[in-house]
């Protein structure tokens, strides 16, 4: 009875506290984010001379505001540090550094060298690979699936298209519509259908079919409710997923809203599409299907009591002669299509049949406390009502869908993505909650500024290297991260008062170890290979992510859940960790490297000195070289010596770390 009470009283919580929302009748309060940008002139300051940009007056009145100055400027080894992790997330090399410290100390050039810099690491192919990543994160990318999924063998084609987006400066608003509907945008081929991945790699969850369909319904509604979530929270910083089963506790979303959006996906089916014409997909469609029934005939073949060779041996034949029709082994991507699907009893009344209607939408039933099988009125395919509401009559509205997100709730969408920008360069955001941007989430610390920076950001064409450019070339980003006053005086740094020392992610550090070595591969694009493959030296972007079974590797160092959808990276500190870098194989493997790159310096204190260039971009400091020589000296020659030299630099919090 004492259970029953307890699973009683959470429902109530889940469903009709009047504790945790407004009710039934009452209308929810509107969030801030929810309204037009403001535009705000930049406010005016007493220390009229530190500015470089207008984003450093809104930021610096708020600082004068609470008696707090802002920290120095970064030396310009840290500056030129920070520039490179931050843009390409590999580390400069030692001969960059000096070049750029040279220039810095002429008052004539530095400011002309810190922006040359600055366009020379945007224009970079490896920019695309650093912010790629952060977007995957967000869309849930994954390598692998569990085997009885859609296949992903050629998920990278995905990644790629998000790389070279990021690289081309691809207009935000494009890039959200092609990953939504870009096969139903004017000018469509069909060597566009990877960037569908966002949609085309969403997660999906196994199926008995045998089961009946009142059960499976539930799994469909719950990958539907994924798919929305995914939605709200990348792109309007929503979860709108709550609605599933009520109207929000928190943000003017209603269920039907959430039946709305779900009647999009309830009209798409992922599938793999060939990125070729119709003429020449035809008969490499026609073979493959051959091959599967030949294939599955020769198996049967196999299993039975007498076995027919000649016959197996003519279908494995048959097989390998279609497998050589032209563009056979093509890669698919992983996309959608516009399919109503319907959960209904098998033909055979045995189990349950996903039966998809090619080319057909269909609305949704308001499902009641979110069961599929407890069904309401029909809810009409559209948008949010608080942004208009408006209806989708476009095939499943998929492109609807992209157009209300950037045009209904362009305020909305444009604070969301310049929010997530600035939190990957400062480590915190202007809302500190980048995926809720709802009642729930945390206030703006300084909206003004926020807002000034979305409506620049829509005025200069959605580009994310203009925001780049606006965020880099402030002072503020400038600041030192060494400010013990600031410390003190601004503890969260809410102020922005000084630069935050920045751990690297997993990314980051893999590639800073592997360019230390000498090691890294730099060729871009291509499919994956696991983290801690023996050899592997290709950058961190392409380790492999599975939905099943991750690498130890990336599992050990915080890497995101490729099932999830990951606004932020958690920082972890655990005895695995540590005792990874001790004696995990890829770490000796990198020491090793690291020590045979020393091998033609002739003396101790040249290797000394090489080595402290390519890890930290600096010399060893005298106390540094007396430890490396009391460690090595009689050992020269000894390449144990020096990869546990070299081991002990590479497990080092000063790589760990950018300030």
């Amino acid at each position: 009875m004492r259970r029953v009470a307890i699973i009683a009283f959470l429902t109530m919580l889940c469903h009709d506290s009047p504790v945790l929302a407004a009710k039934k009748d009452e209308p929810r309060p509107v969030p801030w984010s929810f309204k037009p940008l403001i535009a705000s002139p930049a406010p005016a300051v007493k220390d009229a001379a530190w500015p470089r940009t207008q984003t450093d007056r809104f930021l610096l009145a708020k600082m004068e505001d609470a008696g707090v100055r802002p920290s120095r400027d970064a030396s310009p080894r840290e500056l030129i540090r920070r520039l490179c992790f931050d843009l390409i997330g590999m580390p400069p090399s030692p001969d960059e550094v000096a070049a750029f410290e040279h220039e810095s100390h002429s008052s004539s050039s530095s400011h002309e060298s810190y922006a040359a810099l600055v366009e020379k690491l945007l224009a970079s192919p490896h920019y695309g690979e650093r912010w790629g990543r952060y977007w995957l994160d967000l869309a849930r990318y994954t390598d692998q699936t569990p085997s009885w999924l859609e296949s992903t063998a050629s998920s990278f084609l995905y990644r790629d298209w998000v790389v070279q987006a990021f690289n081309d400066d691809m207009r935000y608003d494009d890039f959200v519509k092609r990953q939504l509907a870009v096969d139903q945008m004017p000018g469509f081929k069909p060597t566009d259908l990877p960037s569908l991945g966002f949609l085309g790699l969403s997660p999906t969850y196994f199926k008995e079919l045998q089961l009946p369909p009142e059960i499976i319904r539930t799994t469909v509604a719950d990958e539907w409710e994924e798919h929305v979530d995914a939605i709200g929270r990348t792109f309007l910083g929503l979860t709108l997923a709550c609605a599933r089963c009520h109207d929000h506790k928190s943000d003017p979303v209603s269920a039907k809203d959430y039946y709305a959006l779900a009647g999009v996906f309830a009209s798409v089916k992922i599938t793999e599409r060939p990125m070729m014409s119709d003429d020449l997909w035809r008969p490499v469609a026609k073979a493959r299907a051959e091959v599967t029934r030949l294939e599955k005939e020769r198996d049967a073949a196999k299993r039975k009591p007498k076995v027919d060779t000649a016959r197996i041996a003519e279908l494995e034949k048959q097989v390998a002669e279609l497998k050589k029709t032209p563009h056979y082994n093509m890669a698919m991507a992983n996309a959608v299509e516009d399919a109503a699907l319907f959960v209904v009893e098998a033909d055979n009344k045995k189990g349950t049949k996903l039966d998809y209607k090619p080319a057909m939408a269909r609305d949704l039933e308001l499902m009641r406390r979110g069961n599929p099988n407890d069904l309401g009125e029909v809810v009409p395919r559209g948008f949010l009502a608080a942004f208009g509401g408006r209806k989708f009559t476009s095939g499943s509205g998929r492109l609807e869908l992209a157009k209300a997100i950037l045009e209904d709730a362009k305020p909305l969408t444009a604070r969301v993505i310049v929010n997530r920008i600035w939190k990957h360069h400062f480590g915190r955001g202007l809302v500190d909650t980048p995926s809720e941007f709802g009642n729930l989430g945390d206030a703006p610390t300084n909206q003004p500024l926020l807002d000034d920076l979305a409506a620049r950001f829509i005025a200069n064409g959605w580009s994310i290297k203009w925001l780049h450019r606006e965020i880099l070339h402030s002072a503020v980003w400038q600041q030192t991260s060494l400010a013990p006053e600031s410390e003190k005086r601004d503890p969260e740094n809410k102020l922005f008062s000084r630069m935050t020392r920045r751990r690297l992610d997993l990314e980051a550090w893999r590639d800073a170890m592997l360019t230390a070595t000498g090691t890294i591969d730099l060729k871009v694009g291509g499919p994956s290979m696991l983290a801690s493959a023996p050899g592997n030296h290709r950058r961190t972007l392409y380790a492999t992510s599975d939905r099943h079974e991750m690498d130890n590797f990336l599992r050990l160092h915080d890497f995101p859940d490729p099932g999830a959808h990951s606004p932020w990276r958690p920082e972890t500190i655990t005895p695995l960790q540590q005792l990874f870098t001790l004696n995990g194989p890829v770490m000796l493997e990198f020491a090793d490297a690291l020590a045979k790159r020393l091998d033609p310096l002739p003396s101790l204190t040249q290797r000394v000195d090489q080595t402290y260039a390519w890890l930290y971009q600096r010399k060893p400091t005298s106390k540094e070289l007396a430890l490396a020589a009391a460690f090595l000296t009689g050992r020269e020659r000894d390449s144990a010596a020096w990869s546990q030299y070299a081991q002990a630099l590479l497990g080092s919090n000063e790589l760990l770390f950018v300030d």
